[in-house]
């Protein structure tokens, strides 16, 4: 058996090792029948053969963007790696982002073509978790992303809290569109204009979730700490500092099935069949065909007429 596959990608070759490897048990993949090329389960190849495809799509998402690699070179069972500073072995055409840290800087990844989108795919990089800034602006987020992460698998609920979301940002004048994250919840994206630091985009966010937790406190909390949401669900905007990232558009998820993060559009709500685990590596590419974010504005908004707007509205 051969253990290595080439591929052409753009101006570059790139290498598949061991394309047979299991990365996802078959265990849990709901109807899916047995991996291309293997009886046991996902293999490296079907990762590959994914983010292959999907490339023209996700690339849009990643460009610019330093990276977080989530890395399971033994499976999604095995080890996970979160790896930050990119490794001395990655080729030299590979672009890097040398971004400050407390105490130093860090090298990360930046994604800016389909070569490099497969190379980490063959380094069994399984999920990719994107900066909300680009490499030119580093501390200025063109993103604002609100997690709603339920207290349980329970996707009515975060179907609510989307919805009355939505219509928040709606009387802020603020576009919004819609990711399933692949797990259990939904992430409510805002294009910024990149004209704010994080601090300010975050308690921006911040103000938002605590006037819709204000206004539902049955329903929904702001407590970072689990014991105090008492079963509600939480409207989480930690991803918005610096350094901090979110799963990226169209990543596979660790989880048996390879669920993935896909952008929906709102009218999707509206189907009970879709839940944050509607898509994998088999369906995501169609859906991605939809273009289901097109009627998001390509430029971002400020947030100086959004946040008087409320003011207003909390009176």
């Amino acid at each position: 058996m051969n253990d290595v596959r080439t591929v052409r990608a753009g101006r570059r070759t790139v290498e598949l090792h061991r394309p047979q490897k299991v990365l996802f048990p078959v265990a849990g993949a709901k109807g899916r029948s047995k991996s291309k090329g293997s009886g046991s389960g996902l293999t490296k190849a079907d990762l590959f053969d994914y983010y292959r495809s999907v490339a023209p799509f996700m690339l849009p998402h990643l460009r610019d963007r330093p990276l977080m690699l989530e890395r399971h070179p033994d499976g999604v069972e095995g080890p996970r790696f979160m790896q930050k500073d990119t490794p001395d072995h990655y080729p030299d055409w590979i672009t890097r982002a040398e971004v400050a840290k407390q105490d130093g800087t860090v090298t990360h990844t930046v994604c800016d073509d389909t070569a490099t989108l497969l190379f980490l795919a063959d380094q069994a990089c399984v999920t990719l978790h994107r900066w909300l800034s680009r490499t030119g602006r580093i501390d200025r987020p063109d993103r604002l992303v609100f997690d709603l992460d339920p207290a349980e698998d329970d996707f009515d609920a975060v179907r609510d809290a989307a919805r009355l979301l939505g219509e928040l940002l709606d009387q802020m004048n603020l576009p919004s569109a819609l990711m399933t994250t692949g797990s259990r919840g939904l992430h409510v994206i805002v294009p910024l204009n990149g004209n704010h630091d994080f601090d300010d985009a975050r308690a921006f966010a911040k103000d938002v979730a605590d006037t819709l937790a204000e206004a539902h406190p049955d329903r929904l909390t702001t407590a970072a700490r689990k014991k105090d949401r008492g079963g509600r669900l939480y409207l989480d905007v930690q991803r918005n500092g610096y350094a901090q990232t979110a799963v990226a558009p169209f990543s596979v998820r660790a989880t048996p099935g390879a669920p993935v993060a896909v952008p929906i559009a709102w009218e999707q709500l509206d189907d009970p069949a879709v839940h944050a685990r509607s898509w994998t590596i088999d369906t995501a590419v169609e859906q991605a065909r939809t273009e289901p974010w097109a009627g998001v504005p390509r430029s971002g908004r400020a947030l100086g007429p959004a946040r008087r707007k409320l003011r207003a509205l909390r009176g």
